[in-house]
C-alpha cells in the first residue's frame, strides 16, 4: 500500500519536530517551488498558445520538454506502484461493480488507507504533496485500471477541494485538508444546474447575505461527482454584491438543509456517484467564504482551468489500456490463417493509437509543468489539452473495439465499458465546443487588443507622436515578423537535427495562422464572437500547432538523452507533423472558402420542420 509514501512524510515532520530547520524550508516552499525544471525558465507572464495568434512561437517556453525533480520522481514510483497492485487485486470486479452502479464502502475505505485523496494536498497538512505533473501520471495509473475510479479520486483533487487549495485562507485550511487529505472528508465540486451546464454565469442558487455576515444558501446542483459520497462541497451561488455576481462557498454535508438525490443511472462511469446536491435554507458561516466575495465565477475557471491535467492524465491512461488491449487482441486472433497484426489496416489503427497516445501525454505534461512553474496564464493550454486528449480517448475506444469486432461488443470483455466511460470526456468540465470557442476567442481577444491600439495610435498620432509612433513602430515590426524569421525564436535550432524539416512546418504555419488572425479580426471585429465555425477552424489550427509543438521538444528530448525508443518517438513527431500540416491548411483555406451559409441555411430548415423531410418513397 502507499504506506511507504506516507513514511516519507512523517519521517520529514519527525525531523520538523526535532528542529530540522532544511526540512521546515522544504516544507514551507513545497507548494511554491516549480517541480518541473527546464534549462531556462519560462516566461510566466506570457501565454505560448496565445502567442502564436502573432506568429510567435516562445521557443523559450516548449523546449527543452521538462523533466520531473528527482526526489518526487522516486515518491511517485511508490505512488505508482502502490496503486497498480491495489487496483491489479480489484481488477475482476470493476465489471460488476459497473453493471451495480456502485463502489461498496469497504473499496473506498481502500483508497483511504492507500492515500489517494491526499494526493496532492502538501505534507504540512498531511498528504503526499505531488505536483500537478505528478498528481496527472498517478491519475492515468489509476484510470488505466478503472474509469471510474479515477473519477471518484480525481473529481475530489482535480475540482472538488481544489478551490480550497487556491484560494482558502490558512483557517480554512487548516481546519479542512488535513481531513481530506486522509479521506475522512471526500470532496465534491458544485457548479452545474439545470439550464446552466457551459453557461456558468446563468446560475440560479442563491445566498443571501445575513446582518451577522453569515449567508443563506438555497438552490439546486445536478450532475455532482461524488455527490453521494461527499462531506465537503465547494458550492457556486449567486450574490449579487456590487463586487460581483457569483461567489464560492465551502458547505458540509452535515449541516442543516443539505440533502443528496438518488444515484443517476448513467451510460458510463456507472461505479462513480453522481447525484443532485440541494441547499434548502442552509446557514453557511462568514468563515467559510472560498475567495473573495462575488470573485466566484474566477475562483470555478481558475479551479477548471488548473485541474484539466488530472483529466488528461486519466484520458492518457485509457489510451495506454486500449493500445496494450488492441495490440494483444491482434496478435491472439488469427484471420486466414495469419495473425490480423500482420494486416496493414489494423498496423495503421495501432499505429495512429500511438502516436494520438504520445501527443496526448506530451500537451499534459507540458501544461502540467506550466502550473507546476507557477505560469500566469496557460488557461487556453489547459483547454487545449483537456481537448485533444479527451477526443483522441474517444478515438482509442472505438478503435481498440473495433480491432476485437464481434468479441469487442460483448459485455464480458473490457471494450464496450471503455467505449461508454470514455464518452463522458469530452462532455463535462467544459465541452469540446465550448472549449474551442475559448481557445480561439481567448487568442484573438489579445490579437484584437493589438490592433485596437493600433487605431488609437493613428486617431492620437499628432497630440502624442512620440507615444503614437512607438505603437506603430511595434505594430511595423509585427508585420516584419509576419513576414520573415526577423526576431522570431527559432524552433529549428532548438529541436534536434532529425526534426528539423518538421520544425520548419510550424514556424511556416504559426507566420499563415497570424496572417488569417488579423483577416479574421478585420472582417469581422466584435461580430467574430458570432463566427463559429471560423472560430472551430482557428481553434482547431492552434490545437494542432501547440500539441505538435509539445511531441517535437518531447522527440527532441528523447533523441538528447539517447533514449533507445528516440528512434520510433521522431516517427511519431514525424507523422503527427504531417499530419497536423494537412489539417491546418485545410482549415486555413476554409477561413475564407467555405460552405458555411448553406449548412446554417439546411439547419435552420431542419429546425423548423424538426424531422427529416425526404423519403425514397
Amino acid at each position: 500500500m502507499l504506506h511507504c509514501v506516507k513514511l516519507v512524510g512523517d519521517e520529514r515532520r519527525a525531523h520538523l519536530a526535532n528542529g530540522d530547520q532544511a526540512t521546515m524550508t522544504e516544507l514551507q516552499t513545497q507548494t511554491s517551488a516549480p517541480v518541473a525544471q527546464t534549462a531556462d525558465s519560462p516566461e510566466l507572464e506570457t501565454s505560448a498558445a496565445k502567442a502564436l495568434f502573432s506568429g510567435s512561437i516562445l521557443a523559450r517556453q516548449l523546449f527543452p520538454f521538462p523533466s520531473i525533480a528527482e526526489e518526487e520522481r522516486e515518491v511517485l514510483a511508490m505512488v505508482l506502484e502502490s496503486v497498480d497492485r491495489f487496483m491489479s487485486d480489484h481488477e475482476e470486479r470493476f465489471a460488476d461493480w459497473d453493471q451495480s452502479g456502485e463502489q461498496p464502502a469497504e473499496f473506498i475505505e481502500g483508497l483511504r488507507e492507500l492515500g489517494l485523496f491526499g494526493l496532492i494536498i502538501p505534507e504540512v497538512y498531511g498528504g503526499i504533496g505531488l505536483s500537478n505533473a505528478a498528481y496527472a501520471r498517478a491519475i492515468e495509473e489509476i484510470a488505466g485500471h478503472d474509469t471510474s475510479t479515477a473519477l471518484t479520486v480525481g473529481a475530489h483533487s482535480s475540482i472538488g477541494m481544489k478551490g480550497l487549495l487556491l484560494f482558502g485562507n490558512e483557517v480554512q485550511k487548516k481546519t479542512y485538508l488535513p481531513r481530506l487529505a486522509s479521506g475522512e472528508m471526500i470532496a465534491a465540486f458544485c457548479l452545474t444546474e439545470t439550464g446552466s451546464g457551459s453557461d456558468a454565469a446563468s446560475i440560479r442558487t442563491r445566498a443571501d447575505k445575513n446582518p451577522d455576515g453569515s449567508w443563506t444558501l438555497n438552490g439546486e446542483k445536478i450532475w455532482i461527482t461524488n455527490g453521494g459520497i461527499a462531506d465537503f462541497y465547494t458550492v457556486f451561488a449567486r450574490t449579487e454584491g456590487e463586487s460581483g455576481k457569483i461567489s464560492a462557498f465551502i458547505v458540509e454535508r452535515d449541516w442543516d438543509g443539505v440533502a443528496t438525490g438518488a444515484k443517476e443511472d448513467k451510460m458510463g462511469i456507472r461505479a462513480s456517484s453522481t447525484t443532485t446536491v440541494s441547499f434548502s435554507d442552509v446557514r453557511v458561516p462568514a468563515g467559510c467564504l472560498l475567495g473573495e466575495e462575488g470573485k466566484g465565477f474566477k475562483v470555478a475557471m481558475a479551479i477548471l482551468n488548473n485541474g484539466r491535467t488530472g483529466l488528461g492524465g486519466g484520458a492518457v491512461g485509457g489510451m495506454k489500456r486500449c493500445i496494450e488491449l488492441a495490440t494483444e487482441q491482434s496478435q491472439e486472433r488469427k484471420q486466414f490463417g495469419r495473425s490480423i497484426s500482420e494486416y496493414g489496416l489494423i498496423k495503421e489503427k495501432i499505429a495512429q493509437m500511438t502516436i494520438d497516445c504520445f501527443a496526448a501525454e506530451s500537451v499534459v505534461w507540458m501544461v502540467a509543468s506550466y502550473i507546476d512553474a507557477g505560469s500566469e496564464d496557460c488557461s487556453t493550454e489547459a483547454a487545449i489539452s483537456k481537448v485533444f486528449s479527451s477526443e483522441a480517448m474517444g478515438r482509442a475506444a472505438y478503435e481498440a473495439q473495433q480491432i476485437a469486432a464481434g468479441t469487442g461488443y460483448m459485455r464480458e470483455l473490457p471494450y464496450e465499458r471503455i467505449v461508454r466511460d470514455s464518452r463522458i470526456l469530452t462532455i463535462f468540465e467544459g465541452t469540446s465546443e465550448i472549449l474551442r470557442l475559448y481557445i480561439a476567442l481567448a487568442g484573438l481577444k489579445d490579437a484584437g487588443q493589438h490592433l485596437e491600439s493600433i487605431r488609437s495610435a493613428v486617431d492620437d498620432i499628432f497630440n502624442s507622436p512620440i507615444k503614437g509612433f512607438g505603437i506603430l513602430g511595434g505594430y511595423a515590426g509585427r508585420k516584419l515578423t509576419q513576414l520573415t524569421t526577423l526576431g522570431r525564436d527559432r524552433i529549428v535550432d532548438a529541436v534536434c537535427e532529425e526534426l528539423a524539416p518538421e520544425a520548419l512546418i510550424y514556424e511556416n504555419y504559426a507566420l499563415r495562422f497570424a496572417r488569417a488572425s488579423e483577416y479574421l479580426l478585420r472582417r469581422h471585429g466584435r461580430n467574430i464572437i458570432e463566427k463559429q465555425f471560423a472560430l472551430k477552424r482557428t481553434a482547431d489550427i492552434i490545437i494542432d500547432m501547440f500539441v505538435g509543438l509539445c511531441v517535437l521538444s518531447r522527440a527532441s528530448e528523447l533523441r538528447a538523452g539517447s533514449d533507445p525508443s528516440a528512434p520510433h518517438a521522431i516517427e511519431i513527431a514525424r507523422v503527427f507533423s504531417q499530419q497536423a500540416k494537412r489539417r491546418m491548411k485545410q482549415n486555413l483555406r476554409r477561413i475564407q472558402r467555405n460552405e458555411d451559409e448553406e449548412a446554417k441555411s439546411l439547419a435552420g430548415y431542419i429546425g423548423e420542420l424538426k424531422k427529416y423531410p425526404w423519403d425514397v418513397v
